[in-house]
């Protein structure tokens, strides 16, 4: 028999599942070829529960459930609410899309999006190896699903037999990480790891094999270098719906992850694995910048800029040196997380524009499909420059403020080679601003390819309008959402 605590560690996941269950079932009764009932279902069922997790992140609690199994705090309840939001996003965007496509007459897409958005949330309350690999395959056969979800389109299925194979092999990798991890220190639950690890007892050897196996399966789910190759293939094969769901709100559970395996479970040896992590945020950076420089095809670049943005959200966890200084260490998860974050939110608008310009037959991908869109819509244009300001590091974007924190924690730390690698992420921004500043200058200064006005439901434009205002807004005040992030990670590390 199990205590109150341990069901109300898991309610909005129960929620969740529970509507994920009754989407599917009233879909089966929807005549309306755009599935208007379970859009609006989906998305009032999606607005309730991010309302249920600002609740429960705002009451500040750190609660245990199920035999330790699973944790139900401040930061785990943030990125769930940022999750869910960004699946209500994606949806909104993704609507007229998947339409024009015949991608709704199932009205799979409500059903897998929402059981996607139940495996992040098992990923993110995972304190258990378990846990967290059953909510990472729950989130990976869905993004399988919805990528081959355009039935007789030769490149969606192709981009998902590549995902899905080189999927099943980042899953091969971490579990046989865990399965090690699980042998050297006689536990599955990560604070139990953590004082198996702490007190010596472990044998060391065998620590080190699980953990470089851990480091690789984490690397290949977020797209670092050298486990990337996945990345621009899927990005630019999938519906350009998928391609989001996918690029998404499923880099906060990938964050959720990296912060439970690595500082919950192994934070005693962090030496070890900040030296893996530093070298992958060096291969991001560089192969990622440099590679998208060459890319005509707008989501391939925009998946090689994926890479080099994760190379970043990496350097937050090798910044966070571990000694008597908490501080230290807090600051640079806080700036981790709030680059995860500012990253989905600039994401979301991008892709959005690129589905928005995108119309039946004509996927509007390649980066000459913008040419001229200020003459077509200054709001639309506008939103998407914002964007790309945003990834470029430009003040006063968020993703300015994003990349600043980070530097700032890793010159915070005094070491030289951490100063060293600031200098490196900054001359790499710099590269990377070029082929954000070539899609500005190809929609504001060259020929308009189509005369025609871009067309968009009243949904899409108010959710475009806001998701690219908060971009702006977020960077010129960033300093709430700033000091959101650092009391999650600080009640995190408290406990």
């Amino acid at each position: 028999m199990m205590d109150n605590s341990s069901w109300l560690t898991m309610y909005p996941e129960i929620v969740l599942l529970v509507m994920a269950c009754v989407v599917t079932l009233v879909d089966l009764y929807v005549k309306s070829p755009r599935r208007t009932g379970t859009y609006v279902l989906t998305l009032a069922s999606l607005g309730g529960l991010a309302l249920l997790h600002a609740f429960y992140a705002d009451a500040g609690h750190t609660l245990y459930g199920f035999g330790r199994m699973v944790v139900s705090d401040p930061m785990g309840h943030w990125l769930k609410c940022f999750a869910t939001i960004a699946v209500m996003v994606t949806l909104v965007y993704s609507r007229p899309y998947a339409s024009d496509r015949d991608m709704l007459r199932g009205g799979e897409i409500f059903s897998l999006s929402l059981f996607a958005l139940l495996g992040m949330s098992m990923m993110i309350s995972g304190q258990n190896f378990i846990v967290i690999y059953l909510g990472l395959e729950l989130l990976t056969l869905s993004s399988y699903a919805l990528v081959a979800l355009r039935r007789d389109h030769t490149q969606a299925t192709e981009a998902a037999m590549k995902y899905f194979v080189l999927g099943a092999m980042a899953s091969g990798f971490l579990l046989y990480g865990m399965s090690m991890l699980y042998g050297a220190t006689g536990n599955l639950e990560l604070s139990a790891v953590f004082k198996a690890i702490e007190s010596g007892q472990a044998n060391e050897q065998v620590l080190v094999f699980g953990l470089v196996f851990i480091v690789a399966g984490l690397a290949f789910k977020i797209g670092a270098v050298p486990f990337h190759m996945w990345v621009p293939d899927v990005y630019q094969g999938a519906p350009t719906a998928a391609t989001l769901m996918i690029g998404g709100a499923p880099k906060l559970a990938a964050f959720a992850i990296l912060v439970r395996l690595l500082v919950e479970g192994m934070l005693p040896l962090a030496v070890d694995w900040q030296q893996m992590l530093a070298l992958l945020a060096i291969g991001s950076l560089l192969i990622g910048n440099l590679a998208a420089i060459a890319q005509t095809n707008l989501k391939r670049m925009l998946a090689y800029s994926t890479i080099s943005q994760m190379g970043f959200v990496l350097l937050g966890f090798v910044a966070g040196v571990v000694n008597e200084e908490t501080t230290l260490a807090a600051n640079a998860y806080s700036s981790a997380m709030f680059y995860m974050v500012s990253y989905v939110l600039t994401t979301l608008a991008a892709f959005g524009v690129i589905m928005l310009l995108a119309r039946q037959g004509f996927e509007s991908e390649e980066i000459t499909d913008l040419a001229g869109l200020n003459q077509r819509s200054p709001l639309y244009a506008g939103v998407m420059a914002v964007c790309l300001f945003s990834m470029a590091g430009i003040p006063p974007m968020v993703g300015f403020y994003a990349k600043l924190s980070v530097l700032q924690s890793l010159v915070a730390s005094g070491q030289g080679f951490h100063i060293g690698l600031a200098i490196f992420a900054v001359l790499m921004s710099l590269i990377g601003a070029f082929y954000y500043l070539r899609v500005v200058k190809v929609m504001y200064f060259d020929e308009a390819v189509s005369t025609d006005a871009v067309q968009a439901s009243l949904d899409v434009r108010l959710v475009l309008s806001a998701n690219g205002s908060l971009v702006l807004l977020l960077g010129i005040f960033p300093g709430a959402l700033m000091a959101l992030c650092a009391d999650s990670i600080v009640r995190m590390l408290a406990v």
